[in-house]
């Protein structure tokens, strides 16, 4: 039986310097849970509550940062895609207001064989936000073929598109996606957008961060950093030291 389900996180400045959060809505196999954070950071978790997504699934997260709030977002566990009737959906939206901080950083998403998942990011940001979202996809499980899998990211900034783009993998993907122009027979992909206002005044440069990962600025106060890797590790090693790196304002061609 497939199963519906929105889990939505609300997160508004308190006035005196922290955040609160006056909606922390679970809903089926999403739970979510106020954690630690670093300040001035409130921090939530998404803790599987079963096995999802299912195919024929459809599953949906919903955080708004508002203005001025400061908020991270993160995952207790990969999440799985696992066969089932039909493909199943997972979307997030992503709201972030004036003068608030979004990071959303979930842990993998891992294609199982015989899957079919059809993945959406939607992020609105006004025209002071700040954002770091980072997606991690792990093409099969351990010796096995990936599932099919489609993700679709989608950024608009004070109502202008920023970024928007769509990968596809797996059974039903178009011909090359696991050829030499693309994965080259890596396993794990990955990207890391990071929006910052200074970036307008101070763009980053573009620059290899090793043999299989590029830093790349957007038309926007923005970066993106797009990597394959033989594995899930590997592949965060990489997207850590280049979050590091953007956060810190070291980023330069001398990081190839």
């Amino acid at each position: 039986m497939s199963v519906t389900a929105t889990a939505r996180v609300r997160a508004v400045a308190d006035g005196r310097g922290g955040t609160a959060l006056p909606v922390l809505e679970s809903d089926g196999p999403l739970a979510l849970r106020r954690t630690r954070a670093p300040a001035p950071y409130t921090g939530v978790t998404v803790v599987g509550a079963m096995s999802a997504p299912l195919g024929g699934d459809r599953l949906a997260v919903e955080v708004e940062a508002g203005d001025g709030a400061r908020l991270t977002v993160g995952a207790a566990a990969a999440t799985v895609a696992l066969p089932g009737p039909g493909a199943a959906h997972y979307d997030v939206r992503l709201t972030v207001g004036e003068e608030a901080e979004l990071h959303w950083l979930p842990e993998q998403l891992i294609s199982a064989r015989g899957s079919e998942l059809r993945m959406a990011t939607t992020v609105q940001l006004a025209p002071t936000a700040r954002l770091v979202l980072r997606e991690e996809q792990v093409l099969g499980r351990h010796g096995e073929p990936t599932g099919a899998l489609t993700t679709r990211l989608t950024v608009r900034r004070a109502g202008r598109p920023l970024l928007d783009q769509e990968l596809s993998y797996g059974p039903g993907a178009a011909g090359g996606w696991d050829g030499p122009a693309v994965l080259g027979g890596h396993r794990a992909v990955g990207q890391l957008l990071v929006v910052r206002p200074e970036f307008e005044e101070k763009p980053v440069a573009s620059c290899l961060l090793g043999p299989t990962a590029v830093l790349t600025p957007l038309a926007g106060p923005a970066a993106l950093v797009t990597a394959v890797a033989a594995d899930a590790r590997l592949l965060r090693a990489v997207l850590d030291r280049a979050l590091a790196l953007l956060l810190d304002g070291s980023t330069s061609p001398a990081m190839s």
